[in-house]
This record gives structure tokens, C-alpha cells and sequence, in this order.
């Protein structure tokens, strides 16, 4: 499947825009590396990743901070080469801080943690449907619950990415480099 990537470095003048090639990203690190060196001093970058009709992702690198990251549909990012280097953090990222406090998790019902690992279990451990932070581009104009309407089923990934850059204010620069 084709995939389109993208790094958007947030500047004093708005977005710079450019196509990038994720060939030699293997890790989340990789991705990170590659965002920031499009940064200038420590300022917001971007990366949109879409995979043609299944799902698309977005990481903000902000200087040296741990990157953020929204996946539209993390099953469908999980089958995939560069989704899954995503989705495999996210998880991880969840399984520390669900497991984090063992007194909460007596609390846990039994029956509804079988349901969720039945569930899981099905899609390779990664839940159907957005995963990861929804708020990462709330201080850019685009607040949570827009961007999780935009990764809902039915949902085309190519255009939820269109609408997302016009909401940030570069979307005729990233239709330049598609």
C-alpha cells in the first residue's frame, strides 16, 4: 500500500511544509530524529503519515520532549511496517500507566478486563479505533474531540489530514507537496 509522509516545522512565519521518505525509520526515535532535525531552535514539528485508505497517524516533536502521538486506527497502523512502530510504543505507553498503580487494579471487574484482552487478542493487542494523545494539537486550533471525529469509522484518512492542515492554517502548502 502507497504511503504518504510529511514534516511540518512550525515557525515565527507559520508552517514549512516538506515531503519526507520514512525508508530509514525503524524506530520511534528514527521518526523523532527525523523531525527534529527539521525544527528550528526548539520549536513544534510535525509529522503526518498515512497509509492510502487504511489510517493515519500524527507525531509532534517538541525540541528534545518524548514525542506525542495520535494514531486514527490503531488495528489497522499495527498491520502495517512504519504503524506499527507507532502503535507498538502506544501500547507500551498504555501498559505502563494502566499497570502503574496495583491498588487500582484490584478494583478491576474481571469481566470486563476478559472482554477487553478477547477484544485486543483479535487485532494483535492493539484496540480498533484513535489511540494515543487526542490533544496534541489542541494549542494549534484543533481541539480534541475534532480530531477524533475526523479518525471515526468511515472516516478517509487522506482528507482527514487536508482538513487537520487547514485547521492549522497549511493547507495549501501540504496539497503542494501531495
Amino acid at each position: 500500500m502507497a504511503y504518504f509522509a510529511a514534516v511540518l516545522a512550525r515557525t515565527e512565519d507559520g508552517w514549512d511544509v516538506s515531503e519526507t521518505e520514512l525508508d530509514s525509520v525503524e524506530t520511534l526515535a528514527d521518526l523523532a530524529d527525523l523531525a527534529r532535525a527539521a525544527a528550528r531552535d526548539d520549536d513544534s514539528v510535525l509529522v503526518f503519515v498515512e497509509q492510502e485508505d487504511a489510517w493515519f497517524a500524527i507525531v509532534r516533536v517538541d525540541g528534545e520532549e518524548d514525542p506525542r502521538i495520535f494514531v486514527s486506527d490503531g488495528a489497522a497502523a499495527a498491520r502495517s511496517s512504519y504503524g506499527s512502530v507507532l502503535t507498538d510504543e502506544l501500547v507500551d505507553q498504555a501498559g505502563e500507566s494502566e499497570f502503574g498503580d496495583l491498588d487500582n487494579l484490584v478494583a478491576e471487574l474481571e469481566d470486563e478486563a476478559q472482554e477487553q484482552e478477547d477484544e485486543d487478542d483479535a487485532h494483535g493487542g492493539v484496540p480498533v479505533g484513535p489511540l494515543g494523545d487526542s490533544h496534541l494539537l489542541g494549542e494549534f486550533g484543533l481541539p480534541s474531540d475534532q480530531l477524533l471525529a475526523l479518525s471515526g469509522e468511515g472516516a478517509v484518512p487522506g482528507d482527514a489530514l487536508e482538513e487537520i492542515a487547514e485547521a492549522l492554517g497549511c493547507g495549501e502548502v501540504l496539497e503542494a507537496v501531495r
